[in-house]
């Protein structure tokens, strides 16, 4: 009979506990990983030249809501002219011709016929302005005014002539012509959002949060042009009022619109048409019938409230700019409808929706106009 035999374990050994030397650079390279972003982030942050300056953020504070809301507007929307227009900002209606005028980032003023559905549309290229054309305004005698941010006030006749009204005012260029709109007595009223940066800087003016904007009137008769308002942050659309009175223009920044009194008493006087607006002011429009649209190219967030409330976001946001790197936020674009007194009437907007420029109601549609999409969008209205 054999023995049983039980091989007893092989004992694992146990590394030695790690010494203090072993332990310096692991805790070396831990401490380097954190404190190395901080670093670079500080060095980045004082080396930045642009200096934020302060908003005067307690107007800003809120935002008021319209009684009447569609915010999928995309649902019932359809394109037009997709794919033959580059950014069409503006969009001026001709009521007499039926003709849509629309201003697009490769130079060219177009005009658009719309049929039943947005895909009857034509769209034909009417006149290159060389730069980048804006806003536009329909003249007395069938002319189209345009800004153009790169060349200024620009006549187009009706037979296509291009001629320049006026690039500077009080020895000051324009950097950034914007929007206009022609009285009956042909006096135009125009906006130069900013004298500082261009249109491809204009990111820049947001962030430095300093007034570069004026608020300007060329009359043709003496080809004269008079700075109405200056120190404005980034005046952007214009609209005169039925009555010839006053004429309304937007400060995107400030999310508020101003009425300036060319008439009356009150001539020279400016004060608030509407303010804490849901999103950031672009173009405005009257639609004859007693309102006014109000295009918004982003609407208002929490964050675009931080970032104009405390001037070193919008410094961290400066770097992020700089190389590429700010994250998209704009969404909730749209269209603002307000009465003559400014009271809020309806507001159409999408999550979707960005850099909405223009809101234009035309018979029972809402055109759009937008600084990057391929077409106008098309809303038929309730």
């Amino acid at each position: 009979m054999s023995e049983s035999r039980t091989d007893s374990p092989v004992p694992v050994p146990v590394p030695p506990p790690p010494s203090k030397t072993s332990l310096k650079p692991s805790l070396a390279v831990s401490l380097l990983s954190i404190l190395a972003p901080i670093l670079a982030v500080a060095i980045l942050y004082r080396q930045e030249p642009l200096d934020p300056a302060p908003l005067p953020v307690h107007e800003l504070s809120g935002s008021v809501a319209a009684p009447r809301e569609n915010g999928r507007m995309l649902r019932g929307a359809e394109k037009v002219g997709a794919g033959q227009m580059a950014g069409p900002e503006d969009v001026a209606y001709d009521s007499a011709s039926e003709v849509i005028y629309v201003g697009c980032a490769d130079g060219w003023v177009k005009r658009v016929k719309v049929g039943h559905s947005g895909s009857d549309s034509t769209v034909e290229d009417w006149v290159n302005t060389g730069g980048r054309p804006l806003g536009l305004a329909l003249g007395r005698d069938g002319e189209v005014i345009v800004c153009d941010p790169n060349k200024g006030l620009l006549n187009v006749s009706k037979h296509g002539t291009v001629e320049l009204l006026t690039d500077e005012a009080e020895g000051l260029k324009f950097k950034l012509t914007d929007a206009a709109a022609v009285a009956r007595d042909g006096t135009i009223y125009f906006t130069d959002a900013s004298y500082k940066y261009t249109l491809k800087e204009v990111n820049w003016d947001f962030l430095e949060g300093r007034p570069h904007g004026r608020f300007l009137s060329y009359d043709p008769a003496t080809k004269e042009t008079k700075v109405l308002a200056r120190d404005l942050y980034f005046p952007n659309g214009v609209a005169l009022s039925p009555d010839q009175s006053f004429v309304i223009f937007c400060e995107t920044v400030m999310r508020w619109c101003k009425r300036y009194y060319i008439n009356g008493e009150r001539t020279g006087h400016i004060d608030t048409f509407i303010d804490r607006l849901p999103g950031y002011p672009d173009n405005i429009r009257y639609d004859g019938e007693g309102h006014y649209w109000i295009a918004l190219y982003t609407g208002n967030s929490m964050f675009n409230e931080l970032l104009l409330k405390y001037p070193f976001i919008r410094k961290g946001a400066a770097i992020l700019e700089r190389f590429n790197r700010r994250p998209a936020m704009e969404k909730n674009g749209g269209v603002f409808q307000v009465d003559l007194e400014g009271k809020p009437v309806a507001h159409y907007y999408d999550p979707q929706l960005s850099f909405i420029s223009s809101g234009n109601k035309i018979g029972e549609y809402l055109y759009c106009g937008s600084l990057h999409y391929p077409y106008i969008l098309r809303l038929k209205l309730d």
